[in-house]
């Protein structure tokens, strides 16, 4: 059961466009407090995820984070992006707190929308 067990943080990118996994998408963990810091930068693999967590048991700090999603760059790549872009980068800001984890992340998108919440 989700929510009970060591801090992690991992997420995945669906494309619901094309219903695919979003594949080649640059992903960026920053942490808010106490004042902003880029944790990693990542791309999303073949499966929509990255190829290792975003925070892993041994790196996870309770707090206050933001993933960047650089979505406007990979509907580009694909030719899908309207002119002008309608989405770029999208800020997902979450808290994470301890024993609370693993904690996942999903993504699903289009060049026009987004949603997203905690998924086990």
């Amino acid at each position: 059961m989700a929510g009970n067990g060591p801090g992690s943080l991992s997420t995945q990118v669906l494309n619901t466009a094309e219903g695919i996994p979003a594949e080649g998408v640059r992903v960026e963990l920053w942490r808010m407090d106490p004042e902003p810091a880029q944790v990693i930068e990542t791309v999303t693999n073949a499966d929509g995820r990255t190829s290792a967590p975003l925070l892993s048991p041994d790196t996870f700090r309770a707090g206050r984070y933001e993933l960047h999603f650089h979505l406007g760059a990979y509907f580009t790549a694909r030719g899908i992006a309207p002119e002008p872009l309608f989405l770029d980068v999208v800020k997902v800001d979450v808290g994470l707190a301890d024993g609370r984890g693993p904690y996942l992340v999903p993504l699903l998108c289009s060049p026009w929308s987004y949603t997203t919440y905690r998924g086990s």
